[in-house]
């Protein structure tokens, strides 16, 4: 069998690179050792950057309609309310989802997955990677199937969608460097009978555990998630659900009743992530690349994100559009945010389950008291939420991205979301490659351009209103170039496309 690009692992990860690959018509195989996507909830979180890429697919609505909003948090000290933060439109004015959706894996992967069947693609379910070899041409891997046969797939590329004991990174020598938590936590999706409503993420405030609810899509259903009091006896994946019942109703101190457990498991947190994204023709996205503390809901997304990054290149590749240089550019944009990642999520961590005194004390006796305060606060909004949507994500440090004028919004940024003509501004940025965009303040004619880069760009003219000159910081013309990914590669003064071109062929070469 031979295909451009081999996949290997199908979760949400490897199926989002599958859809990307089938918006820029690039030739895949995709196997995973599994009989098909996962029945269980698992990773529940979708932020709004994942959302915004969905929506050039779209997978958007549908995400939307499959999950629940989480509109509030429920602040809860011994189960009593100490506090509840409206959360609705948190991010109102920094992206069409301003919010946190929770959608099950389970979910999740059938919708990605059903996206790629209706384009005609197959998954190869219970098909292992039983080894592979690279060349400077190509990869050749060899496929196990259920029955024990053996099949030859030769690919241009290899991608290691495959998992936290990702053997491709095994086979790739990579190191996955980083510690682990002592504290063992669980998770658990259930029916919950209680005194309060399914409107809200419910989180019980504590000195020393974290235990929090999250509504899930149907009546009373929630994932509660939490870790087991310091010193307990026994290790993971020992307990019984029993157990780990008893822990949620000694902490929260309120009568529940809780049924219908559909899933449940403990685990200890790692936080770790490779030295490097790729070798050779080979790379890593995903759990295979980078593991963290599930805090913020940043796991699956951002290995989303990693798929996001590279189909854009390897499509240029593949094409001949671009030399095999663009692909450097993976591990140097994508490495480095796995690093802050890693900081981020620990920061989060300690913040909600650390043992340290101080910190304790402030989120039991100072935290309820002020969050509804600060969370209704522009700058505070402002701060959070592009940080935990992973909106906020750049590359202003990537080779890919120069400037040669000084605005607000800097090259290697996502970007920014605003509305023009009633619609945002994304609805115009679908098309999968280079947008040229020239922003004109009125003090000459609407420029007229017809070069569209030898079809790599879509060429747009927008006047520059009032509230794109405040986001900007200028009341200048001015252009950019915005990469495939959604994010500004170029930004010129005046909105001539020379230098945009240079950049390109730049780039490019």
């Amino acid at each position: 069998m031979q295909t451009q690009v081999l996949i290997v692992g199908a979760g949400p990860t490897g199926l989002s690179l599958a859809c990307q690959f089938i918006r820029y018509g690039i030739d895949f195989v995709i196997i995973d050792k599994k009989e098909a996507t996962t029945p269980y909830s698992k990773a529940i979180g979708v932020q709004a950057r994942t959302l915004e890429i969905y929506e050039q697919i779209g997978l958007a609505d549908e995400a939307i309609a499959g999950g629940t909003v989480v509109g509030k948090t429920r602040l809860l000290e011994e189960g009593e309310v100490r506090a509840e933060i409206d959360l609705s439109r948190f991010g109102e004015g920094m992206s069409s989802y301003p919010f946190l959706l929770v959608l099950e894996q389970g979910k999740h992967e059938k919708m990605l997955h059903d996206h790629i069947v209706e384009n005609g693609k197959q998954v190869m379910w219970q098909s292992e990677l039983a080894n592979f070899a690279q060349t400077a041409d190509g990869v050749t891997a060899e496929v196990k199937g259920v029955d024990g046969a053996a099949q030859t797939i030769d690919a241009k590329y290899l991608v290691g969608c495959d998992g936290a004991k990702s053997p491709v990174r095994h086979g790739l020598g990579l190191e996955f460097a980083g510690g682990t938590f002592e504290r063992i936590f669980y998770v658990a999706d259930v029916q919950i009978d209680w005194e309060y409503p399914h409107d809200a993420l419910h989180l019980n405030l504590s000195k020393d555990n974290l235990l929090a609810f999250f509504p899930m899509p149907g009546e009373k259903h929630y994932r509660i998630v939490g870790n087991l009091p310091e010193g307990a006896s026994k290790q993971e994946g020992e307990m019984v659900y029993e157990e780990i019942e008893q822990v949620v109703k000694n902490e929260l101190k309120k009568p529940l009743d809780v049924h219908d457990v559909n899933w449940f498991s403990t685990y200890r947190v790692h936080t770790r992530h490779v030295n490097k994204f790729s070798v050779g023709r080979c790379f890593l996205a995903g759990d295979s690349a980078h593991v963290h503390s599930p805090a913020g809901g940043q796991g699956m997304n951002t290995g989303i994100q990693d798929a996001y990054n590279l189909a854009w290149k390897l499509a240029l590749v593949l094409d001949g559009r671009s030399s095999g240089e663009i692909l450097n550019s993976y591990n140097q944009e994508r490495l480095a945010n796995a690093v802050r990642l890693l900081k981020t999520t620990d920061r989060m961590f300690q913040l909600g389950a650390g043992e340290e005194w101080f910190t304790a004390w402030v989120r039991v006796n100072i935290f309820p008291y002020v969050a509804n305060l600060l969370t209704k606060m522009d700058f505070v909004k402002r701060a959070v939420f592009p940080l935990i949507s992973q909106i906020g994500i750049n590359y202003r440090e990537s080779p890919l991205s120069y400037s040669s004028v000084n605005l607000k919004v800097k090259p290697g940024d996502r970007m920014p979301y605003f509305v023009l003509d009633g619609r945002s501004i994304y609805d115009w940025l679908r098309a999968p490659k280079f947008h040229f965009i020239a922003f004109f303040d009125g003090t000459a004619p609407q420029p007229v351009i017809t070069d569209d880069f030898n079809g790599l760009a879509d060429v747009h003219t927008i006047p520059l209103y009032p509230h794109i000159a405040e986001m900007f910081g200028t009341t200048e013309s001015f252009s950019l170039l915005m990469r495939p990914d959604n994010y500004i590669g170029f930004i010129g003064a005046g909105t001539g496309i020379e230098r945009a071109g240079e950049y390109l062929r730049k780039i490019l070469s």
